[in-house]
């Protein structure tokens, strides 16, 4: 293993309006097209600013490879993405597909004031936070291991979900599922990580490179903003 590897953690674009009135998951659901468009700036800031050398990697969901795909059309090099399903959102199991209105009305002490669900549960036929770390935290732990390729060097990119993102902080810090999920991991934003042989550093969190022209023009023109509102923290995945 290289005794340094960095990691560039990006979650994937907004999501269609119409999957946010459910908690959605491991679903694969659409992509907000007319958002994407208004975020082209910010998909320039990313192709830029990513590493020219690097493994990219997405997660069996759409989202997510969509999201490379726009990187790379604002000028990334081109490559095809490694698939790794270590990185996929929390599975909520039966949960989900369940309006969120329902996770939202939920009391104090049985969510987590910033995730549908609280902190130490485990849904039925899903998988806890907890768990969740531990698979993201493996998954890390594999790709640095096996960064033995010239062409990708000592840098990884992840197209991943705020969820398992914020596991791989999670990881990184030995926090608790409670304290990750006290992190906020905007869409299209950026978090690096770095492996060393001494252990792990935290480099930056949520970085947001620009700001798109949609949201620039919904501030000044309320009446204009897009039919594809970004959604609160731990409202939906």
């Amino acid at each position: 293993m290289s005794l340094t590897h960095r990691f560039w953690l990006v979650r994937h674009a907004l999501v269609d309006a119409a999957a946010l009135s459910y908690l959605y998951g491991t679903n694969d659901v659409p992509v907000c097209a007319s958002t994407m468009a208004g975020d082209a700036p910010r998909y320039a800031a990313l192709a830029a600013r990513l590493p020219r050398t690097a493994r990219l990697v997405c997660t069996p969901l759409s989202r997510t490879q969509i999201t490379a795909r726009a990187i790379i059309q604002a000028g990334y090099p081109a490559q095809i993405p490694v698939i790794d399903a270590a990185f996929v959102e929390q599975d909520f199991g039966d949960f989900q597909g369940l309006p969120i209105a329902g996770f939202d009305a939920r009391t104090d002490g049985t969510r987590h004031p910033f995730w549908p669900i609280h902190a130490a549960e485990t849904p039925p036929g899903g998988e806890s936070f907890d768990v969740m770390i531990a698979r993201v935290g493996a998954g890390l732990e594999r790709l640095a291991a096996n960064a033995t390729d010239a062409d990708t060097g000592t840098d990884t990119v992840i197209i991943s979900h705020g969820g398992a993102i914020r596991a791989a902080c999670a990881y990184a810090m030995g926090l608790s599922a409670h304290q990750a999920l006290c992190f906020a991991i905007d869409n299209i934003s950026l978090t690096r990580l770095e492996r060393q042989d001494k252990g792990w550093r935290i480099l930056s969190v949520n970085e947001h490179l620009s700001i798109s022209t949609c949201e620039t023009a919904s501030r000044s023109s309320p009446a204009d903003g897009d039919a594809c509102m970004k959604h609160p923290e731990g409202a939906h995945r």
